[in-house]
């Protein structure tokens, strides 16, 4: 990724409700990482999602998702989320992710969204100009 652009980064602890029976985190539970990481992009960026979806109906479908592991991560492991921008168009927009451990910045996991920008009726419509602006200028070129 890009450090000169703009990066979303949320950072917690591992919850042990999160783990499977060998203490490990269990997969879901990284793509619900990434809307935490893509949600605190957007707030950075200046807005909220639920004002998107409640002011303007706009919405963000995920259609696409890709995700690689590379390391485990246990309970109460400090974790960074770092979310980014990748590309976007009109009514598409292109998320990537890394998830490292805060103590040695361990890559843990990586991975993209794809979204399709709809309406509440789930029909496929162009994002409203004041975010265009703002996901233009973060885009990671």
């Amino acid at each position: 990724m890009n450090a000169s652009v703009i990066t979303g980064e949320t950072r917690f602890r591992v919850r042990y409700a999160e783990t499977d029976q060998m203490g490990v985190v269990y997969h879901s539970n990284f793509i619900v990482w990434f809307e935490v990481g893509r949600v605190e992009l957007l707030r950075q960026l200046g807005f909220r999602y639920r004002d998107m979806e409640e002011q303007d109906d706009c919405h963000i479908a995920v259609v696409d998702l890709r995700l690689r592991y590379k390391a485990p991560a246990h309970y109460d492991d400090e974790v960074v989320i770092r979310a980014r921008l990748k590309n976007m168009r009109e009514s598409l927009l292109h998320f990537s992710y890394e998830i490292v451990r805060a103590a040695d910045n361990t890559l843990l996991a990586e991975g993209e969204t794809t979204h399709i920008v709809v309406n509440s009726k789930f029909e496929k419509t162009q994002l409203p100009e004041k975010y265009r602006q703002a996901f233009a200028a973060a885009v990671d070129k």
